[in-house]
């Protein structure tokens, strides 16, 4: 399963990358503004200082919502580097982008997927990722991590190409829910990457080492 970061900030983004797990990143509007980035010319220029950083996929997402809009700023986007991929959301107009985009050549993401007749729809479509919100569909007692499961398995049966992107992503846990489920792909904060290597039994495993190792120096010392 590829990792990608859901972030705006450059310096979570470097700080993943460091880590040496990271595969591609996932960014909107909402979060270049939480980074203090707006206008249009900001915003292009930052998803390019992003795709300056890392090496996979960077999803950028439009802001049109009817199909002339949205194709027209899906290949501005698309030209700002060569692994753009362009995020389009699960609406009609949206559905009729990413079948026009495909057949240009045009890499996409179909984003704010709920249920798997959307997944089908955008497999259908041509859609490079989908992303399934699990975060959002939990909050509503729905099970998240049971329509990836779901999606999974219609994809497999039918030979759909488009990858599995799990998003909105809470915790590690989540992480590890969408990794048996069978997605693709997640992305999700810095923090609920890094909350994986934590665990109790290794802090108590590395103290008790650690304290060993003072032990065993002090001794040797001791007998000098």
């Amino acid at each position: 399963m590829k990792f990608f970061i859901d972030t705006a900030s450059l310096d979570q983004i470097k700080e993943a990358k460091d880590l040496g797990i990271l595969d591609g990143v996932t960014t909107n509007p909402s979060l270049m503004a939480k980074e203090g980035i707006s206008g249009l010319d900001n915003i292009y220029k930052h998803y390019q200082a992003i795709c300056k950083i890392v090496d996979g996929d960077v999803s950028a997402e439009v802001i049109s919502t009817d199909f002339e809009g949205i194709m027209k700023e899906g290949k501005m986007l698309a030209d700002l580097a060569e692994n753009i991929v362009v995020k389009v959301p699960m609406i009609r107009d949206g559905i009729k982008a990413i079948s026009r985009f495909t057949e240009i050549g045009i890499r996409t993401n179909c984003t704010l997927v709920f249920s798997a007749g959307q997944a089908i729809l955008a497999a259908k479509a041509g859609a490079t990722y989908l992303s399934p919100f699990i975060g959002r569909v939990d909050d509503i007692t729905w099970d998240g991590v049971g329509l990836i499961r779901e999606i999974a398995e219609i994809y497999a049966i039918q030979g759909y190409d488009t990858e599995i992107l799990a998003a909105s992503i809470r915790n590690a846990k989540h992480i590890v829910d969408s990794a048996l489920a069978g997605a693709d792909v997640v992305t999700c904060p810095l923090s609920s990457i890094l909350g994986l290597l934590k665990h109790p039994l290794t802090d108590i495993g590395l103290a008790n080492f650690l304290a060993d190792h003072q032990k065993a120096n002090e001794k040797a010392m001791a007998t000098k």
